[in-house]
């Protein structure tokens, strides 16, 4: 794992993913997995740290719901459609044992 800042995320996404823009989170499979390792995950202090205070978060349960998003995809899920989406939102809310929505 691989904790940075927007400015360093925003080169990851421009070099990997032709997106120039930051992003919170990137990972990337192993080309061929040991056993030992899935792959690798970044995640921007910068985004998380924004995106906690919006949810009324403390920055570590951001970057805890950061990482396991990085590895849902590593695992093979996907948030490009709808149903998608929801489903890793539902894994995530069980994984991290909270509600994603903004918390009073």
């Amino acid at each position: 794992m691989l904790l940075t800042d927007d400015a360093g995320i925003h080169a990851l996404n421009r070099q990997w993913r032709n997106m120039d823009k930051p992003t919170d989170v990137l990972s990337w499979p192993l080309e061929e997995a040991n056993g030992e390792s899935l792959g690798d995950v970044a995640i921007s202090l910068d985004t998380a740290m924004r995106q906690a205070q919006a949810r009324g978060w403390d920055i570590a349960d951001e970057i805890a719901l950061l990482l396991i998003h990085g590895i849902l995809h590593l695992l093979g899920y996907e948030d490009e459609t709808e149903a998608g989406a929801e489903s890793m939102r539902d894994v995530e809310r069980e994984l991290l044992g909270k509600p994603l929505e903004k918390t009073e």
